[in-house]
């Protein structure tokens, strides 16, 4: 064990580094003005987040993924239909609920729709579209179908408000899509996934164990723009303190505190649930049991440390970095495009996506072009936002084409890859970009369009970021089916252009 959780540390590491030294290279410079206490404090976080990635990864290893395949495979192999639908809704209703960014984004919209009705309304979005996703699977329903046909309906909700709502909350109804797959959901669902998939069996068992992530980010979107036909008033939006010296000193037991409560919640809700089952139907070896249990402990201590770290040191560095680079636009464009390349790779749940891909897929989609293709898409949506920032136009004109581009990808590449493009989308816009990509494009819109602008520019980040890699990835199955003609057309021609001699024939 101690050597799996060593080497989990140096993935994290890893993935850390490149945040790190570029946060240290722009301290170093005129462009950015921090102090010696905002440096060492942000490095003292990474550190602590390096601890609670490698933390988490071992215990969504041990603990999370294991219970979301044992109650798939479980379930299914009950033939029970109700019975699986019933969980499969109560799964996402509960998860939701307790997912700590879909609380910070309901505080938004308070003034207009109540944060405790939003918060509920998410997650019976989410669980209904759990519960499609299953049905799904169940009768070999093709994923492109149902996610164009999802899209259409949010499409059109999306015109509705255009005409009889409030615009604005069209930005905060397509980041809910984000925030609702948070690192505790996102293990625990691929693994329900994996778990019915390989249950069900069939031709297509790899494809199926993927776009559970894809469907339950589409719910959350269609409910809050459904909330916001009709809505009227105005939003209200309080900058919070971004100062580090208010979270430095008795301020890091309070963040410690308040994310314990919050994490604790998440993991209980789905423990509970798991242990409820496992009396019921799974009765699982004591033996086993006590394994999750570990990793439970794992999973609970590394989300605690991950999150603290990125509220302390990440977010208050973040909120500067836009301030500063908000002085001269174009190098925020080219500073956006790498930060949002470098800061997926410490999305703890993008690790446990990229290992899961490997092993459904057998290594046919590898490890290191799945992250190619997410690091350029995210760096890619950090820069375009950044540019509808400072040009101050609404985010439809990014999301509209953007997920028409996708959903037509969709038709052409493998379906494979489809699924997992759309579960990218989810994972890759996980607490990192709440806590820090977020700050960063506030912090820029207060300097370029004022605060009073940034529900409706500087919010639609995360829906931007979930979005291009539904893209980049759709594009690498693209390259993929072009490379296998080109490689069959040119082992045609060498067979065509042989002499006649070296041509064996078998009778």
């Amino acid at each position: 064990m101690i050597k799996v959780l060593l080497r989990k540390l140096r993935e994290s590491l890893i993935s850390v580094t490149p945040v790190a030294l570029l946060v240290l290279v722009l301290s170093l410079t005129p462009v950015v003005s921090l102090s010696f206490t905002e440096v060492t404090a942000f490095l003292v976080s990474a550190a602590v987040m390096v601890a609670g990635i490698g933390l988490f990864g071992m215990g969504a290893e041990m603990a999370m993924s294991p219970m979301g395949e044992r109650i798939g495979s479980g379930l299914t192999r009950s033939r029970n239909l109700p019975l699986l639908l019933s969980a499969a809704f109560v799964m996402g209703l509960c998860i939701t609920v307790a997912e700590p960014d879909l609380s910070v984004l309901a505080s938004q919209v308070s003034e207009v729709v109540s944060d405790k009705l939003l918060v509920f309304t998410v997650g019976v979005g989410v669980g209904i579209f759990l519960l499609l996703s299953v049905l799904r699977m169940i009768f070999r329903v093709n994923l492109s179908n149902l996610l164009f046909y999802s899209y259409l309906a949010l499409f059109m909700l999306t015109s509705l408000v255009l005409v009889y709502g409030n615009s604005d909350y069209l930005a905060l109804a397509f980041d809910a899509g984000g925030v609702t797959t948070g690192p505790v959901t996102v293990p625990f669902l691929m693994a329900l996934g994996v778990g019915i998939a390989g249950t069900l069996g069939g031709k297509q068992s790899s494809e199926n164990s993927f776009g559970m992530i894809a469907l339950s980010s589409v719910g959350p979107m269609i409910v809050v723009a459904a909330l916001g036909i009709g809505a009227k008033g105005e939003f209200t939006y309080t900058l919070p303190d971004y100062s580090m010296e208010s979270k430095l000193g008795a301020g890091i037991f309070r963040v410690l505190l308040s994310t314990a409560r919050d994490v604790g919640i998440a993991v209980v809700l789905i423990v509970l649930f798991f242990f409820i089952l496992d009396r019921i139907f799974l009765r699982l070896p004591k033996k086993t049991l006590i394994r999750i249990g570990v990793g439970i402990a794992y999973t609970f201590a590394g989300l605690v440390l991950f999150l603290s770290a990125a509220t302390v040191g990440f977010m208050p560095i973040g909120f500067a970095l836009g301030r500063g680079m908000a002085e001269s636009p174009a190098l925020l464009l080219g500073f956006s495009f790498l930060l949002g390349a470098v800061v997926v790779l410490a999305e703890p749940a993008v690790l446990v996506l990229n290992r899961q891909v490997e092993g459904v897929t057998g290594g046919t989609v590898e490890k290191r072009s799945m992250m190619i293709a997410l690091s350029c898409g995210v760096g890619i949506s950090i820069g375009l936002s950044m540019l509808r920032i400072w040009l101050g136009f609404s985010i439809l004109c990014y999301l509209i084409p953007g997920y028409l581009l996708s959903l037509g990808l969709s038709f052409f590449v493998p379906k494979l890859y489809t699924a997992i493009a759309f579960d990218s989308g989810g994972v890759a816009s996980g607490p990192l970009t709440s806590t820090f990509i977020l700050p960063f494009a506030i912090g820029a819109c207060t300097v370029l369009q004022g605060e009073g602008s940034i529900l409706s520019d500087a919010f639609g980040i995360v829906a931007m970021v979930a979005m291009t890699p539904l893209i980049t990835i759709q594009l690498l199955g693209f390259r993929a089916i072009m490379a296998g003609k080109l490689r069959d057309r040119s082992s045609m021609r060498r067979i065509l252009d042989a002499d006649d001699e070296v041509i064996i024939r078998f009778t």
